[in-house]
């Protein structure tokens, strides 16, 4: 995930990451450079034990994270167990100040390029929220080419229980009241094929006992169902386009969406990220292109690096794409599990359509920084240290707190999961319609924290494990 078009001559792979969490198992997600979501890097070294994989990650991280004062240099590395807590430790005093919330973490390469290449992933095939005010555990979306959809799961679907066997269900809320939303993550078993669930489900007015094997899939970034539409609004033509995670398979969607577009002379549009985590910048700044036909040489942003590594900084520019549109208006859709790449893309927008532009739904994740990808092959260990910062043309970028405090208007909506996303009636839709029409809306009111929004509707936290994978730290929510 990373903020130039082309992997860097150190064969390292940069990232815009949220990684999966606040502390409290939370939405985020990355951005990566390269067109395969990261490559070899750092040391290939063979010793594999938890000593010389820590000793590993500190001289990487002394190397190249971003805020190299914010480092821990007094924790012990024998006090922990794992990789990722002494990473946590190291990195403490930099989420102590918001600048770090587990951005920095240890994956696997072999898992996290294969879904860069392809949305290639193992589970259920949904995204899962949770209504902390009730317990309520909510789809809020479904792949089409995961099981959970060809048993009837959907977008609005509720599960009530969760069991290995239909005399053995236990409900959502006995297993958050006991464990938090990690319980949910146990009892809903390792994300590989051939794991059985009985979810007890509220669908359609029934409840109903279903069985899901998960299996491996494929998640398309742009839904065939409704991800890229054109809306007719009272006779006004909006392009409508809602990508999932920022992966290779992306290109070929947006280009035709965008395509669409353009042969139909659609001026407006509404971007929906209200659930994209981040992905591979080359994506992000494609998906600028294509909507930037007006910004051909501009700045779309700047990398910036720590003080060591200033040769490394780059400009990004718009480049001309033949699929490309010029919007007058754009309308994006975020929520609190908008992230990195998803950020860095409506920020770009900033200096070149000012109030012309909003953020429709609730305030961002708030990630302006990003990682670098370093791998110790041997161990299949990919190391995410965050290494950089991201601004716009106009050098904004200190959104930590979300984008609420930089886009020049906002629109408060819920999200109406009892609507299909894209669905002119979904109320997070229906205001991003009615700001491109012109009309008023009440702003969105952020908290100190970034993360609290004003919203219509229940605010509902994608959930995430305490150790996501690969393809839970790029898709929030994912199960």
């Amino acid at each position: 995930m990373g903020i130039v078009r082309n992997t860097l001559a150190l064969i390292l792979s940069v990232v815009l990451s949220s990684c999966g969490g606040d502390g409290s198992n939370t939405s985020g997600g990355t951005i990566s450079n390269g067109s395969s979501g990261g490559s070899s890097g750092g040391s290939n070294t063979s010793g594999c034990s938890l000593s010389e994989r820590q000793n590993w990650v500190k001289s990487q991280l002394d190397e190249w994270y971003l805020f190299p004062t914010l480092l821990n240099n007094s924790v012990t590395p024998s006090a922990y167990t794992n990789v990722q807590d002494y990473i946590d430790a190291l990195v403490a005093p930099a989420r102590a100040q918001s600048k770090d919330r587990y951005f920095t973490y240890i994956t696997s390469i072999a898992e996290e390029n294969a879904y860069y290449n392809s949305g290639s992933t193992a589970g259920l095939g949904v995204r899962l929220a949770l209504d902390s005010s009730s317990n309520r555990l909510f789809v809020v979306e479904s792949f089409e080419s995961g099981p959970a959809l060809g048993v009837g799961i959907d977008r609005g679907t509720e599960i009530l229980a969760i069991g290995t066997v239909e005399n053995g269900l236990q409900t959502v809320s006995s297993l958050v009241a006991s464990g938090g939303t990690q319980a949910l993550t146990d009892a809903l078993g390792p994300n590989d094929p051939g794991v059985s669930r009985v979810l007890q489900v509220y669908t359609n007015g029934q409840v109903s006992n279903v069985t899901v094997t998960k299996t491996n899939y494929n998640i398309d970034p742009v839904s065939n169902r409704y991800g890229a539409k054109v809306i007719d609004d009272n006779g006004t033509k909006v392009g409508y386009i809602n990508l999932r995670t920022f992966i290779d398979s992306a290109d070929s969607d947006l280009r035709t969406a965008m395509d669409t577009f353009r042969s139909q002379g659609i001026d407006k549009v509404i971007v929906d990220l209200r659930y994209n985590g981040g992905g591979l910048v080359d994506v992000s700044v494609l998906f600028g292109d294509l909507l930037g036909k007006a910004n051909v040489g501009k700045v779309f942003s700047y990398t910036t690096y720590r003080d060591s590594k200033s040769s490394r900084n780059t400009t990004t520019n718009f480049s001309a794409q033949s699929q490309a549109i010029a919007p007058t208006k754009i309308a994006f859709i975020g929520m609190h599990g908008t992230a990195s790449a998803s950020e860095l893309l409506t920020n770009a927008f900033i200096p070149y359509l000012g109030n012309n532009m909003a953020l429709v739904g609730t305030n961002t994740y708030g990630k302006p920084v990003g990682q670098i990808g370093l791998d110790r092959s041997a161990c299949d260990d990919r190391l995410r240290v965050m290494a950089f910062k991201t601004e716009n043309a106009n050098h904004q970028g200190e959104y930590f707190t979300g984008l609420a405090t930089v886009v020049p208007n906002t629109c408060a909506a819920g999200d109406d999961i009892f609507h299909q996303l894209g669905d002119p009636s979904e109320a997070a839709t229906r205001a991003a319609l009615n700001f491109l029409s012109g009309q008023s809306c009440t702003p969105i009111t952020s908290s100190a924290s970034g993360t609290r929004t004003q919203a219509a509707t229940p605010r509902r936290t994608l959930i995430t494990p305490a150790r996501p994978s690969a393809a839970q730290h790029e898709t929030p929510g994912l199960f």
